[in-house]
């Protein structure tokens, strides 16, 4: 079998612009690939309703600590589809166990062409960590090259170092479960054709020869 796994091309140069960041823009959203935002609560608060619909988003990632419950919440459940994940930014905190749940959300979005923003509270550290997890399993990226794309859309990012080392660790298990998922899917495939295969030669057997 065919151990090579496919992934969609990387965005073009006309998406990734080169731009001169802006201070002021940490407090704003920015599209890191076609359909997936990254930013911090202010894009998200109620205020924001507008821009939201603007841009076209249909789901929310909203990561919060459970002592910011009170002041990070899902402000329009009724407009948009959310995940909600209480996570706090401390390096001890076990982030990897989420990536599979936000990758699963983040891809039926953008499968339903949905678009989705992934939001903290700052939009800078929990957020940008589930952001690249993504950006790694789905273009099929290191934690270096996934960091480099998205830092390049939202220059603001800084994770801590315990999310960036289990975002490292993180590659070598994405790579197995999909590598696993594509020999999985080819065996199928393969019993598929020698079924087929066997019941066109049945039929062409002549039971009166």
């Amino acid at each position: 079998m065919d151990d090579t796994i496919s992934f969609p091309a990387l965005p073009d140069g006309a998406f990734m612009k080169e731009v001169d960041w802006q201070y002021k823009w940490r407090r704003e959203m920015q599209e890191i690939i076609p359909g997936l935002y990254l930013g911090p609560y202010a894009a998200a608060t109620k205020s924001k309703l507008e821009s939201l619909l603007a841009s076209g988003i249909t789901h929310i990632v909203c990561v919060r600590h459970q002592l910011e419950g009170n002041l990070i919440q899902p402000n329009f459940q009724d407009r948009f589809q959310y995940l909600v994940l209480d996570l706090s930014d401390d390096e001890r905190q076990n982030i990897i166990q989420l990536f599979p749940k936000v990758n699963a959300f983040i891809s039926s979005c953008l499968q339903q062409r949905g678009k989705v923003l992934v939001h903290g509270n700052g939009g800078t550290s929990r957020s940008a960590a589930l952001v690249i997890a993504f950006v790694m399993q789905h273009f099929g990226l290191s934690y270096d090259d996934a960091f480099c794309l998205v830092q390049k859309q939202r220059f603001c990012i800084c994770l801590n170092e315990g999310f960036v080392q289990q975002l490292k660790e993180y590659e070598p298990i994405y790579r197995a479960q999909l590598l696993q998922g594509t020999r999985q899917t080819e065996a199928r495939l393969s019993l598929k054709r020698k079924f087929e295969d066997d019941q066109d030669t049945s039929m062409d057997c002549d039971p009166l020869s």
